[in-house]
């Protein structure tokens, strides 16, 4: 049989979810060729639409997004808080900030001065609905040139020293790489024959919009009970998760009557349910893929690590490797890295996906219905009424405390960049947007912008003083908005060697 072979292209990218088009944008900005095979024939579903497909963006996929001049076409999208569809959480008078295993800490709680290499950005928390998300990545995606083929799931690949062939939708894609962003189900990880463990899931979660003949009997928010947990938000949205083992997830069709029992068991009432409209099903699973790369074959988003939604960590950690991935890919493509620079993307992501998914394994464990749970659950709200309770856990979950091992024991290096105001009126991020590296210099130091000079095309130059520089001379700040190396008192000459011999593949003395 005839398949019919398309160009070739540099990267090949199975989904077309949030992480995989943010990629595409990434790698074409870098100017290489990018192909976006989408399995689901259209790019909506209701299940990513309000009120199920609300997402909080944490900080750092804020800071990401408007390095890339994404942030304001999706603020202007975003739910506000005296929106119908906002969530239960959004509808209060203190500004909440997160939650952890649905015990919320507020901004008025959060003592920022614990992180003394921030500055407050443009905003501090975004929320919005998944096809909102989705649509602003594809508008970008396809003005930046990326092709996207809906409707055509790969099925299966081969690959080489010198590429991947991929058959998708009776068609034959060649490639230089292959990227899976398909998801927790991904046919690329199985493909490759990537192994995925971790933990079972303990429970079921239903998220459901429906009817109920007496509302009254059930009271708006979040409530843990003898039996599990349910969220309630008026008048028919409801999210409940039954301790079962997740037996049920995804093994029968989701009926009124099921949906009707459930939650009768979880709320102790004799709720009825008149009409079922939409319903899906999810689970506590927390596994991770073995590798993040296998030859010319790599894997981001849920396709490299699935947990539970609980605390809307899943779409940022997949936006996260997305950003980091992106910029590593293209200079290896374009020549201008080693192939082992590869390496570090699992280096840096995996443990941020491990610690993630601790996160979700510790929220689970607070939820479970037994006497130990709600004890240890009261503990936990006290802390989180605590200044320093609610610091730490901000930066948990906004990402704030994220830090990459680049091997330099500076404070700010590994650490995103704060996005300085600088004098002539320009931010950071700005002079990120163009996907290039930056070379900060506060001073205008000659030996720094001799430096630059031999960086080529992979590093912007800017010898502009700010408004307030955190006590810096100068930064190298990588593509991903990643600091690689920082000068101040305490810096020499070996820590930017070092930094810039990871980052480039070969050592570039960088004076104090």
């Amino acid at each position: 049989m005839h398949i019919p072979r398309t160009q070739s292209h540099d990267v090949l990218i199975a989904g077309a979810g949030p992480v995989g088009l943010f990629l595409a944008c990434e790698l074409r900005l870098a100017g290489c060729s990018v192909i976006v095979l989408e399995l689901a024939p259209a790019p909506s579903t209701p299940l990513k639409e309000l009120p199920f497909g609300l997402r909080g963006l944490s900080v750092s996929t804020i800071e990401s997004l408007d390095r890339r001049d994404l942030l304001r076409p999706i603020e202007e999208r975003a739910v506000s808080r005296s929106s119908p569809a906002a969530a239960h959480w959004m509808q209060q008078t203190r500004r909440p900030a997160g939650h952890f295993a649905g015990i919320q800490f507020f901004h008025d709680q959060v003592d920022s001065s614990q992180w003394p290499y921030r500055l407050q950005g443009p905003v501090s928390n975004v929320a919005s609905d998944l096809a909102s998300i989705e649509a602003v990545l594809a508008d970008r995606a396809e003005k930046l040139g990326v092709e996207i083929l809906r409707g055509c799931g790969v099925d299966t690949f081969t690959q080489s020293d010198g590429g991947v062939t991929v058959f998708a939708g009776g068609r034959e894609f060649q490639g230089q790489w292959l990227v899976g962003c398909d998801g927790g189900r991904s046919s690329v990880r199985k493909a490759a024959g990537i192994g995925f463990a971790g933990t079972d899931p303990e429970f079921t979660g239903y998220s459901v919009q429906l009817k109920l003949a007496e509302s009254g009997m059930l009271k708006p928010g979040r409530h843990y009970t003898a039996k599990g947990m349910y969220t309630y938000g008026a008048p028919g949205t409801i999210g409940l998760v039954d301790f079962d083992g997740g037996a049920f997830h995804r093994t029968v069709p989701i009926t009124r009557e099921h949906v009707e029992k459930v939650l009768r068991k979880i709320s102790a009432t004799s709720v009825t349910v008149t009409e079922l409209e939409l319903a899906t099903t999810w689970t506590d699973r927390a596994y991770q893929a073995s590798e993040y790369r296998k030859g010319r074959v790599l894997l981001a988003g849920d396709a490299a690590h699935v947990h539970s939604p609980l605390g809307g960590q899943g779409l940022n950690l997949g936006l996260g490797d997305a950003m980091n991935l992106g910029w590593k890919l293209a200079a290896t493509i374009r020549g201008t890295a080693p192939v082992d620079l590869l390496d570090s993307y699992e280096r840096e992501r995996r443990p941020e996906g491990a610690r993630v998914l601790d996160w979700s394994r510790a929220q689970v464990a607070l939820m479970r219905p037994s006497p130990s749970s709600r004890a240890l659950e009261a503990i936990m709200r006290d802390l989180l009424q605590t200044r320093d309770g609610a610091t730490y856990f901000a930066g948990r979950v906004w990402g704030v405390e994220s830090r990459y091992d680049l091997g330099d024991t500076h404070p700010l290096v590994g650490r995103s960049a704060p996005d300085f105001e600088l004098i002539d009126g320009t931010r950071l991020n700005a002079h990120l947007q163009t996907g290039h590296g930056v070379l900060l210099d506060f001073d205008g130091c000659e030996s720094l912008k001799s430096l630059a000079g031999r960086l080529d095309d992979r590093v912007r130059y800017v010898a502009i003083d700010a408004k307030e520089r955190l006590g810096l001379t100068a930064l190298l700040i990588r593509p991903d908005g990643i600091v690689a190396w920082a000068s101040d008192s305490g810096s020499n000459d070996m820590d930017a060697t070092d930094c810039t011999s990871r980052w480039f593949g070969k050592p570039l003395s960088i004076p104090t």
